[in-house]
């Protein structure tokens, strides 16, 4: 946040100046380029897309397949045990809330354009073998749940992993800089840390601009076949503005009551065209290719996963795995925030293994049921109608698939509907991430902002279109993603540092030698038990911080300042208070002692459960360290007894510094 914003002044804006000034005169740039010059930039996006292809491509393929391998070697290794959080909290979200969530993070404007198009293009053109046999539809099947898999999410879960760890254990911004911070330290606040959230800008609005454009070229086609409106840039480019309107005001009408209910439509309206298709199509033979399909993409995993058609050179992978790979990456940082979010309190274990599945089965029992049905119409059904228009136009795909299923007319506006609701959410998402990353990491920032995005979004959508339609859209999407790729890789390795030292840390606090405990003298019996069966209420645990356990720090802040040590001690406005000790360069010292609030057992409380929660709490003076909760109370300790348990712990700290020099 910048000093005005927390002073209280200018709130009328809240940007970091550098990320929001360059991304914005970079894609304004883009967009006036792409408007006053068409014809070269056309040119241009195509040279970029296959110089992206034959140069760099062996570069997407590994980074894909390494970012799978790092996400599944955290979750199986012990980093899996971290908390993304303080080693106290608990999830935000329970396990069906969670998995909703994911679950809707799994679908969007790809799902509708490609879940007929692609498994009929790469039946009517495979990248190796002959065209429209069965065994071109088993590879066309098994390549699409290739791009649309586990890889894809290994690539989210590498941003959101990131940012959910740093921002919420460690206390960094939530922005895509904060990762790099066990690599380069405090100058992730200057150009590099400024560069790094400009590539993840960028890639977000040209990955978020890409969808964009799918989802208009899809909406004109199904504008078309519903109310005979012509197919061409003229319209795509009205209904581009029309659309990015909607999302301007969903924007204005914030996160519950815009973007929540047009998601919670959109989840509905998905599920409904899902199971319809299932039950009109051919029911027990999509539920045989789905256990099919899935045993095929498992037992294939590897070898299409370094597949880079090396001995037999075709263009088909720049215009479908690369592209898919460049998608992916583009959008990290959009859907990496999202699932960052809502995934607050989870070990790395559940987080890998709930981002990595959860959306998968969805996905592909979207892909099977539209994909399937679309081939067993060709093959068994003789609709060859189907894939010459397929062939001639993909954007039609949808809508001539649901002409040869009943309903036709109700379906193909439910699905338009979709796709612009889709379109919305997206936009309106994007841009509270765009801004989001060029504000610091402030969660609200002011309207106009995530309006600006917003219009930037549809412009560079609509120039796109403009310049070279489909084929610009995939260069674009390819070449912004390049340079976030290398960050990507960056975010593993700081990833990595960060939890080697936290999981040193660990082990060397259990294992170091501590000091003898101090010679205050054990309570009395009766007493101890009076304090292990009493319940303290907020005031008591208050007046023991305040007369106690406050002096105790302070005697020994005042004896670590005459060891030539910078250390202080301070409260908080819930009644904690803390001793920190600084070390440099090195990792602080800090040791906290906060009330904390427990509800009553209920066989001590059974008389007072009519009474409100607030008014029956009882509370403890819990230990905190850097890391968080330490589980244990304090409440009514000697002051020397504090003063040890101090030194303990930072005797543990010292060692930890030790071992990790």
């Amino acid at each position: 946040m910048n000093e005005s914003t927390a002073s209280g002044k200018s709130s009328w804006y809240r940007i970091n100046p550098p990320v929001f000034f360059s991304s914005a005169l970079l894609a304004l740039a883009f967009v006036a380029l792409g408007a006053f010059a068409p014809e070269w930039s056309e040119r241009f996006f195509g040279d970029l897309k296959d110089w992206v292809t034959e140069s760099a491509g062996w570069f997407y393929v590994l980074a894909v397949a390494g970012f799978l391998v790092f996400v599944i070697a955290l979750a199986v290794s012990s980093f899996g045990r971290i908390r993304l959080g303080p080693d106290h909290s608990t999830p935000d979200y329970s396990y069906p809330s969670w998995f909703a969530m994911l679950f809707s993070a799994g679908m969007g404007i790809g799902l509708m354009f490609f879940g007929v198009a692609e498994p009929l293009m790469h039946y009517a053109t495979p990248p190796v073998g002959d065209p429209e046999t069965v065994a071109a539809a088993r590879q066309a099947m098994r390549v699409t749940f290739f791009h649309w898999g586990i890889h894809a999410w290994a690539i989210y879960a590498v941003v959101a992993l990131s940012l959910a760890y740093f921002a919420f254990r460690h206390g960094l911004p939530l922005t895509i800089r904060s990762s790099l911070y066990p690599l380069i330290g405090e100058r992730i606040h200057g150009p590099i840390g400024h560069a790094v959230d400009v590539f993840a800008v960028l890639g977000t609005l040209f990955g978020v601009a890409t969808s964009l454009g799918f989802g208009v070229i899809q909406v004109n086609a199904g504008l078309a076949y519903l109310f005979d409106v012509p197919v061409g840039i003229g319209v795509q480019m009205l209904l581009i503005a029309a659309i990015t309107g909607v999302a301007t005001v969903s924007v204005g009408l914030g996160l519950d009551a815009g973007i929540r209910r047009i998601s919670e439509l959109n989840m509905i309206l998905a599920v409904a065209l899902l199971v319809f298709v299932l039950v009109a199509g051919p029911t027990v033979y999509l539920l045989q290719t789905l256990v099919q399909n899935s045993g095929m993409y498992i037992s294939n995993l590897f070898s299409m996963t370094f597949n880079l058609y090396a001995y037999e050179p075709t263009g088909w992978i720049g215009g479908w795995t690369l592209f898919y790979w460049g998608w992916w990456i583009a959008w990290s940082p959009f859907v990496g925030m999202f699932i960052a979010r809502v995934s607050r309190g989870r070990t790395i274990r559940e987080f890998v293994a709930g981002v990595l599945l959860v959306p998968l089965g969805f996905t592909f029992m979207w892909m099977t049921f539209f994909g399937n049905t679309a081939l067993h119409m060709v093959m068994v059904d003789g609709a060859t109608g189907l894939l010459e228009a397929v062939s001639a136009d993909s954007a039609v795909a949808l809508f001539q698939f649901f002409e040869l299923l009943p309903l036709s007319s109700i379906t193909s506006l439910l699905a338009t509907l979709l796709v612009i609701t889709f379109f919305v959410t997206s936009s309106d998402s994007g841009s509270l991430v765009v801004d989001m990353l060029t504000s610091g990491g402030e969660e609200e920032g002011p309207l106009w902002q995530r309006i600006f995005w917003a219009l930037v979004e549809g412009a560079i959508a609509a120039v796109l279109l403009f310049a070279g339609g489909l084929d610009a859209l995939q260069a674009a999407t390819i070449a912004s993603a390049l340079p976030f790729t290398v960050v990507m890789l960056l975010m593993c390795w700081g990833m990595v540092r960060a939890m080697r030292i936290e999981v040193t840390k660990q082990l060397s606090m259990r294992e170091a030698r501590l000091a003898p405990l101090g010679a205050a003298g054990p309570l009395d019996w009766k007493t101890r038990l009076r304090m292990i069966a009493h319940h303290p209420r907020r005031e008591e645990v208050q007046g023991f911080l305040d007369a106690t356990a406050k002096p105790a720090l302070l005697e020994v802040a005042a004896e670590l300042q005459q060891q030539g040590l910078a250390a202080r001690v301070e409260g908080g406005d819930d009644g904690r208070v803390w001793i920190e000790v600084g070390h440099g360069a090195e990792m602080d010292f800090f040791y906290s002692i906060r009330p904390r609030p427990y509800d009553p057992p209920s066989f001590a409380m059974s008389d007072l459960r009519h009474r409100r929660a607030e008014e029956t709490r009882y509370y403890r003076a819990e230990v905190h360290l850097s890391e968080g909760g330490q589980d244990y109370d304090v409440m009514g300790w000697h002051k020397d007894e504090l003063i040890h348990d101090v030194l303990d712990q930072y005797q543990r700290h010292r060692h930890f510094l030790d071992v990790v020099r």
